[in-house]
């Protein structure tokens, strides 16, 4: 046990939550600091008149996500399917298919013959890592893939779709690091059976709140940002706008790219300080459009689709069981997504408008309301999915992605090995820095 142990955590995401829980149970004292009004981090939903759930930012679970199963049953909430009734659509250079055609997945089955080389825990230690570092996904997919339609379709799917960033963007190592994290394309690309296949009734914030909840009286604090870390041989205190708390450890539970905000006495490793400085948030664009009812079903549509081209890389169905209306969900990312940023608001709907036309057809194009997330505008997010290590970095910065610093300790679901970028990883994260703090001397 670790009586007596006093502990701070920044940040109320998952990861930072399910940090505090595991250092509350083992018997530790602590102090869970978060900027934000509320718990939860990149979570977030909202409900219409009617009470139908949009989920405006993670939202998904599926399976070998155990963890996020066992706090759903512990915390008292249920999951439902994720809607995919019908058939999906591929819009592949200007035409309308069922599916890819067949060399997309044998690039699909060369990634992750690739990524099953991979040790996730130090992706750096691969043969080939140096090489798959520096070659940016990109340009490896027009050479492997022979075509640029099957390249643009699948730099799409891949650094859009996965991280929320452009093809050009992010290294071919980084790619395959987040491939084998999950297990593989078919689980990270798939609804029922893959990373997409449930959601949580209530929301995500609905389980963030019940382990807040689960805290002790006084452990949390909300609106209370912390601005800089002081460590020394005695202890670390967190400064935040109304005072300082004072632990004999610190878990900081943000992305790299917050994490590097915080101003740090003594400062960073240059190592550890430079791998916030190259692990950029992704950059996406959420957006549901709500109509009175999910009218593509009746043409034998799913409402799920992937596009080679335009504003939106991929839709979903994101409708609810209990609720009569149709949810439509599209994602924009990287250029697409900074694109749409620089329109005015009635080009930007009008444009999004067309998209979803596109993927099911006219009625798309009269919606009862139409709702835009942009998490890059949120002061203490900055982006989503999650951060990206840029090409050539994980060499020489990634080794210091989870390496503690005195007695401070990184978590953050960009640090996680297993199901990164996800709710899961966020939660394992947490705990295995909680695991730290209570193994150190």
């Amino acid at each position: 046990m670790a009586d007596g142990l006093r502990v701070v955590v920044v940040g109320a995401g998952f990861s930072g939550l399910a940090a505090a829980l595991a250092l509350t149970r083992a018997g530790a004292q602590v102090r869970l600091l978060e900027a934000r009004d509320r718990v939860g981090g990149r979570v977030l939903t909202r409900w219409l008149p009617d009470v139908t759930q949009l989920d405006l930012g993670a939202q998904w679970i599926g399976p070998t996500q155990d963890r996020m199963y066992a706090l759903v049953a512990e915390h008292g909430l249920a999951t439902f399917a994720s809607a995919a009734l019908g058939a999906p659509t591929v819009l592949w250079a200007g035409e309308r298919r069922a599916e890819p055609p067949a060399r997309a997945a044998r690039v699909l089955g060369l990634l992750d013959e690739y990524a099953a080389r991979l040790d996730p825990s130090a992706p750096w230690q691969a043969p080939e890592a140096a090489q798959w570092d520096r070659t940016v996904l990109g340009g490896w997919l027009r050479a492997a893939a022979g075509d640029d339609d099957t390249a643009d379709f699948l730099g799409r799917l891949l650094a859009g779709g996965l991280l929320a960033t452009g093809a050009d963007e992010v290294s071919l190592l980084h790619l395959l690091f987040y491939l084998r994290s999950a297990g593989g394309t078919g689980p990270l690309l798939g609804m029922a059976g893959g990373a997409q296949q449930d959601r949580i009734v209530g929301g995500p914030p609905a389980l963030a709140e019940r382990m807040a909840a689960a805290l002790p009286p006084g452990a949390l604090t909300l609106a209370a940002p912390v601005r800089a870390v002081e460590q020394n041989v005695d202890g670390v205190t967190a400064w935040t706008d109304t005072g300082r708390v004072n632990g004999d450890a610190l878990v900081v539970a943000l992305a790299p790219a917050l994490a590097g905000r915080i101003r740090y006495a003594p400062p960073l490793p240059p190592l550890r300080d430079g791998l916030t400085q190259r692990m950029p948030m992704g950059s996406a664009l959420k957006v549901h459009a709500v109509y009175p009812e999910p009218f593509w079903r009746a043409d034998g549509l799913s409402g799920v689709s992937t596009s080679s081209a335009g504003p939106l890389t991929e839709t979903v169905d994101n409708s609810t069981p209990t609720s009569p209306l149709g949810v439509l969900t599209g994602f924009s990312y990287a250029s697409d997504a900074a694109a749409l940023r620089e329109m005015s608001p009635e080009q930007r709907r009008r444009c999004l408008l067309d998209a979803f036309v596109t993927v099911v057809g006219s009625q798309a194009g009269d919606p009862v309301d139409l709702i835009e997330y942009d998490w890059s505008a949120e002061e203490w997010t900055r982006g989503c999915f999650s951060g990206a290590l840029t090409p050539g970095a994980w060499g020489a910065y990634g080794p210091h992605l989870r390496t503690p610093v005195g007695r401070v300790y990184w978590a953050g679901t960009e640090t996680a090995t297993r199901w990164s970028g996800y709710l899961e990883g966020a939660v394992r994260a947490g705990e295995r820095a909680a695991a730290e703090v209570l193994a150190r001397p």
